[in-house]
C-alpha cells in the first residue's frame, strides 16, 4: 500500500529571514523577475518567444489566471510577474525521463519540497506504478489505455470511477472528458471549482440566475467604485491591478476589505508604463478595512443598514426586477451595531462612511475571490453582496456588476461545456440527443464527495485531468488514505507532483502538451472570468515526441473503453474544429462556434443581468435573500486561521521560497500573528509554535511552524496553502456549496520548545 510515502511536505530548516513588507507592487523587481525565471528555466530564446505570444490574439492564453485580456488591443507584453513563472517553468528545458523517475522509489521521491518536484522538468513518456513495486516504469500509450479499459469493465458499478478536472483543461478537453464520464455512466465529475469558487456558483444562480460574474474589463473604466473583498490581486490576478489603476486615474475609488492589506492595493507600478515604473506608482485602494476573518458577511449586513437609512436606492429597478425586497429590508433594519462592530471588527463609523459611499455610487463593482468562498457562511456571504448590488440597480449598465474573479485560466469554462457533478436536465437531453450516449442523471461527488467514498471503498478508479488533488484539498493525510484505496489512479500531467506519489495500489502517469506547444490537431478554446470564449495556440515545439494533447488523451482512453460505440471518439481526439462543433449543437450561445472563435478576442457568451438585465430564475426575477447574522464565537485561547497564497506560487506549484511583498524569504512553513498576540503569548520572531485545529469532537496537531509578526487583526492568523491544509478538517465545509473552509480553521497555539 505504499504507506510510507510522505503526503505532506517535509518540514524546512532554519532558514527564515523577515524584513518589512513592500509597499509597491510590480515594477522593476517585477519584470526583473519576470526574465530572471524564463532564463532560468527555458534560456533567453524560449523566454522571449513565449513572452510575445502569450494572451497575443493568435498566442496562447496563460495558464496563470483567468483575467481577461483586453477585447481589441493587446500590448506587446501581455502578461505579469507570476504569468512569467508560470509559461517559464511550463516551457523549461528540463526533463524528466524514464529513467530519472524509475531511478528513485516513491518513497525517496516524497522527501522533496514541491518546490523541488516542480523543477525535475516535464514528463516525456507514460509511465506506470504497478502494485507491488514502489518504482515507476515506462507504458507505451495503448497498453495504459488497456489499464483503463480493464478497469472500468471491472467496475460493479459506474460510480465506482471518478473524473477530476483542474481548471487548466480546455474547453474542448473538458467537454470530451465529461463525455466520458457519462458514457462510464457516472456524473462523478469533482473539478477545482469544488474547492474554490462553488459557493459563488451556488449563491449567484440562485440569486441572479447565473453562476458567473457580470462585468466586462472595460467596466473597471466606468466604475466610480469598487470593492476588493478576500482577494489579494497583486499575487493571484496582477493584471488586475492594471484595471484598477484605470479607475482610479478616471476619478473612480477603490476599496480594500481584507484581514490583510496586501501590497498590489497599496500602490502600483505598472511595468508597460516608464513614467510610472520609475516613479512612485498608482495608489490603488483610497481606504483598507482590515475585517476579521469570517467578520465579511456582517461586514455586508452593516453596509446594507446604512444604504437602507439613507434611502438612495434605485427603487425602479428593485420594482421591476427585484422579488424579496420587503424581507430583506425588514431583516437589515433589525440588525444590532454593536453585533455587526464585534463579529466584522471595523468601527461603526468606519461602516457607515462605507456605507455612505456605497449608496452615493452610480456605477458600483464587487469583487472577491476566495476570502469569501471558503467559508462555512459563504453562500450567504456572497449573496449579501448580490442584494447590495440589487437595491442600487448595479446591473445591465457599463461600470457596475459582480465580479467573483477566478483563479484557474479555464476553470470558468469547463463548467460552462459540462464539468458539473449535478448537470441541468436540458444539458443531459441535448447531450444525449446530439451524442447518441445514454447520460447518467444522479448527481455525483464533488471533491469532499470523492474523498469521503475513497475512504470507504467505494471508489476503484480515479482519474484526473491535471491538478494535484492531494495537495490542493483540505485534511491531506485523509485524502492520502482515501487514494490509497483506489484501485487505479490516473493522472494527465506535465510535471511531477505529489498526488503522482501517493496514489492507488496502481498508478499512470500520462504526459499531455502544454498550453505554450504546439499542438497537431490545431488551436483549443478557453473562457476567462468575464465570459470571453477566445481560442489558444501553441507555439513551442512539444518536450518530447511521446506528448500527447489533452484531448487526444482523452479520446484514447474513450475508444479503447468503447471501440464499438456510435461516438466516434478517434475523430474528436484528431480534430478540435469536430469538438467545437459537437459543443455547438448542445451549448446556448456557441452558435458559430468555429467562425467566432476565430475572430480577434474571441465572443462573449450570454449574460442575462449584464445584458438585459434579465433573469433566469424561476420567477424571472432577481432575488434578495434574506440570511440570519453569523454570531460565531470561539474560546479566548483560540485562534482562528486562514490559508493564503505566497508570491512564488500558482496554486500548489510552488516556484521559490520568497513572499517579497510581505517581507517572508526562504521559508513557507510560516504564521503570520498579530504582534500584540505574540506578546502575550510570549512569541517571538521566528520562535516555533505547534498548531493544533479544532472541529467538533476532532483534533489535528501539526507541528514546528515559524511565527511571522504581521500586521492582520488580533486573534486571527495567516499560513499558505498547501502547507496548511492538513489541518482543515474534510467535513467542515461551506452551506449549500460544500466548499472546504479553508479560510476558517479554529486553531490552538503552543509555543515549542528549542
Amino acid at each position: 500500500m505504499r504507506e510510507d510515502v510522505n503526503p505532506l511536505p517535509p518540514i524546512e530548516s532554519e532558514r527564515l529571514k523577515i524584513r518589512k513588507p513592500k509597499r509597491v507592487a510590480a515594477g522593476i523587481p517585477g519584470v526583473a523577475k519576470s526574465f530572471a525565471i524564463g532564463l532560468a528555466e527555458a534560456g533567453i530564446s524560449r523566454t522571449l518567444r513565449t513572452m510575445r505570444t502569450v494572451n497575443r490574439f493568435d498566442g496562447y492564453d496563460c495558464p496563470g489566471c483567468a483575467w481577461p485580456d483586453p477585447d481589441h488591443h493587446r500590448s506587446g507584453f501581455e502578461f505579469c510577474e507570476n504569468g512569467a513563472k508560470a509559461f517559464a517553468t511550463e516551457a523549461t528545458k528540463k526533463r524528466l525521463t524514464p529513467e530519472i523517475l524509475s531511478a528513485k522509489s516513491v518513497q525517496e521521491w516524497s522527501k522533496m519540497s514541491d518546490m523541488e518536484l516542480d523543477k525535475l522538468g516535464r514528463l516525456t513518456e507514460p509511465m506506470v506504478l504497478r502494485e507491488n513495486s514502489n518504482h515507476y516504469e515506462r507504458i507505451g500509450w495503448k497498453d495504459a489505455f488497456g489499464m483503463i479499459s480493464e478497469t472500468v469493465g471491472a467496475l460493479e458499478n459506474p460510480n465506482q470511477a471518478v473524473l477530476y478536472t483542474s481548471g487548466r483543461a480546455s474547453n474542448e478537453a473538458a467537454f470530451l472528458w465529461g463525455t466520458l464520464a457519462r458514457q462510464i455512466g457516472t456524473n462523478n465529475l469533482p473539478d477545482c471549482s469544488n474547492m474554490c469558487h462553488e459557493s459563488s456558483g451556488v449563491a449567484l444562480t440562485q440569486s441572479i440566475g447565473i453562476g458567473k460574474g457580470t462585468v466586462k474589463l472595460e467596466c473597471f473604466d466606468h466604475a466610480d467604485l469598487v470593492l476588493i473583498i478576500g482577494q489579494n490581486p497583486g499575487t493571484n490576478h496582477p493584471r488586475m491591478l492594471s484595471a484598477l489603476a484605470q479607475t482610479k486615474r478616471n476619478g473612480g475609488s477603490v476599496i480594500s476589505i481584507n484581514p490583510l492589506m496586501e501590497t498590489g492595493l497599496n500602490r502600483f507600478k505598472h511595468p508597460q508604463e516608464v513614467i510610472r515604473l520609475i516613479g512612485k506608482g498608482t495608489p490603488i485602494a483610497d481606504a483598507h478595512y482590515p475585517v476579521r476573518i469570517g467578520g465579511d458577511q456582517a461586514l455586508l449586513q452593516g453596509i446594507s443598514k446604512v444604504i437602507l437609512e439613507e434611502g438612495n436606492l434605485d427603487w425602479k429597478f428593485i420594482d421591476q426586477h427585484v422579488q424579496g425586497f420587503e424581507d430583506w429590508k425588514r431583516n437589515t433594519e433589525s440588525l444590532n451595531w454593536d453585533s455587526i462592530v464585534n463579529q466584522s471588527g471595523i468601527e461603526q463609523q468606519r461602516i457607515i462612511e462605507l456605507g455612505q459611499a456605497v449608496s452615493k455610487s452610480k456605477n458600483l463593482i464587487i469583487c472577491w475571490a476566495m476570502g469569501i468562498t471558503q467559508h462555512e457562511n459563504a453562500v450567504a456571504t456572497i449573496q449579501e453582496a448580490s442584494n447590495i448590488l440589487l437595491a442600487g440597480g448595479h446591473f445591465g449598465r457599463p461600470g457596475a456588476g459582480a465580479c467573483p474573479v477566478r483563479g484557474h485560466s479555464n476553470v470558468q469554462g469547463d463548467r460552462t461545456v459540462g464539468i458539473n457533478h449535478h448537470p441541468s436536465e436540458s444539458f443531459l437531453a441535448a447531450c444525449e440527443q446530439n451524442t447518441g450516449v445514454l447520460m447518467p442523471r444522479e448527481s455525483g461527488y464533488d471533491t469532499v464527495g470523492f474523498v469521503h467514498a475513497a475512504r470507504q471503498n467505494s471508489v476503484k478508479l480515479f482519474m484526473a485531468l491535471g491538478g494535484n488533488i492531494l495537495s490542493a484539498m483540505s485534511d491531506t493525510e485523509v485524502v492520502a488514505q482515501g487514494l490509497r484505496n483506489v484501485e487505479l489512479t490516473v493522472q494527465i500531467s506535465t510535471k511531477l507532483n505529489r498526488s503522482h506519489l501517493v496514489t492507488g495500489k496502481q498508478a499512470l502517469i500520462l504526459p499531455c502538451l502544454g498550453r505554450t506547444e504546439i499542438d497537431p490537431a490545431g488551436f483549443v478554446t478557453v473562457e476567462n472570468s468575464m465570459g470571453v470564449v477566445h481560442s489558444s495556440t501553441g507555439k513551442l515545439p512539444p518536450a518530447s515526441e511521446f506528448l500527447r494533447s489533452e484531448p487526444s488523451i482523452v479520446s484514447g482512453i474513450g475508444e479503447a473503453c468503447f471501440g464499438d460505440s456510435p461516438f466516434s471518439w478517434p475523430k474528436y481526439g484528431s480534430s478540435h474544429d469536430e469538438t467545437r462543433e459537437l459543443i455547438e449543437s448542445i451549448l446556448p450561445g456557441f452558435t458559430d462556434y468555429n467562425k467566432r472563435v476565430r475572430q480577434k478576442g474571441g465572443f462573449y457568451l450570454p449574460n442575462g443581468p449584464r445584458d438585459g438585465p434579465t433573469w433566469n430564475t424561476p420567477s424571472g426575477k432577481a432575488t434578495m435573500y434574506v440570511h440570519r447574522f453569523p454570531e460565531r464565537a470561539i474560546s479566548e485561547d483560540r485562534f482562528i486561521l486562514m490559508t493564503i497564497r505566497s508570491h512564488d506560487q500558482y496554486n500548489t506549484t510552488i516556484y521559490g521560497m520568497d513572499d517579497r511583498y510581505r517581507g517572508v524569504f526562504n521559508a513557507r512553513r510560516v504564521v503570520m500573528m498579530n504582534p500584540e498576540d505574540m506578546r502575550n503569548l510570549g512569541i517571538h520572531p521566528s520562535d516555533y509554535i505547534d498548531l493544533t485545529s479544532h472541529f467538533n469532537d476532532r483534533t489535528i496537531d501539526s507541528p514546528k511552524w515559524k511565527v511571522v509578526p504581521y500586521e492582520i487583526p488580533r486573534g486571527n492568523l495567516a499560513a499558505y496553502f498547501p502547507e496548511a491544509n492538513v489541518l482543515i478538517p474534510l467535513e467542515s465545509v461551506a452551506k449549500g456549496s460544500n466548499t472546504p473552509t479553508s479560510k476558517w480553521v479554529e486553531v490552538s497555539v503552543t509555543l515549542r520548545k528549542h
